[in-house]
């Protein structure tokens, strides 16, 4: 019997330093909600899906940075609401985290998952909660969320605003009858 050597995997194709230079720059559009120009980017061919290197999307990066009209353009432009990134993070997960009503409201306009956990379970009302963001309790509950769901531990809403210390949120919900 001979021995034959493993194959080595195939080596990573070399992308060109100036397409990831282009690329930066679109990423860097979201990150600045530059609307305009990344309609007008898309237009041209960049794909409305685009990820980073983390796996974070167009969407991802303006919701993150709480710009609702490039969330409105990409989503017109065909992105995807629900895109997680390499951590399985949504983008309203982060918008909820970061306390952008406005980037919400219009991720769950164009179709976004109100309950998409993240790997652990946790949702995006559980966030929400855990920073006393009442008012995106209300937003994201009146679009369907439960505030009985637990994540992968069995943690609800409630839970998590108790461990940040979140007393608004509990009373809040307490109040809901949560």
């Amino acid at each position: 019997m001979t021995n034959h050597p493993e194959p080595s995997p195939p080596a990573k194709p070399e992308i060109d330093p100036d397409l990831l230079a282009v690329a930066q720059e679109v990423f860097d559009l979201a990150r600045r909600g530059d609307a305009a120009m990344l309609a007008t980017v898309i237009e041209k061919g960049v794909p409305p899906n685009l990820r980073n290197d983390k796996g974070d999307s167009l969407v991802m990066l303006a919701s993150y940075h709480g710009h609702a009209d490039a969330v409105r353009t990409l989503l017109e432009h065909g992105a995807d609401p629900d895109l997680r990134n390499d951590n399985g993070q949504t983008p309203i997960a982060g918008a909820a985290f970061k306390g952008f009503n406005a980037v919400i409201e219009t991720l769950l306009a164009h179709g976004a998952d109100v309950e998409g956990p993240s790997p652990d379970g946790r949702t995006a009302l559980m966030i929400a909660a855990m920073f006393n963001r009442t008012e995106i309790m209300d937003l994201l509950i009146a679009h369907g969320a439960d505030p009985k769901a637990r994540d992968a531990n069995g943690v609800t809403a409630m839970d998590a605003a108790g461990r940040m210390g979140a007393g608004q949120a509990q009373a809040h919900l307490k109040k809901l009858g949560s």
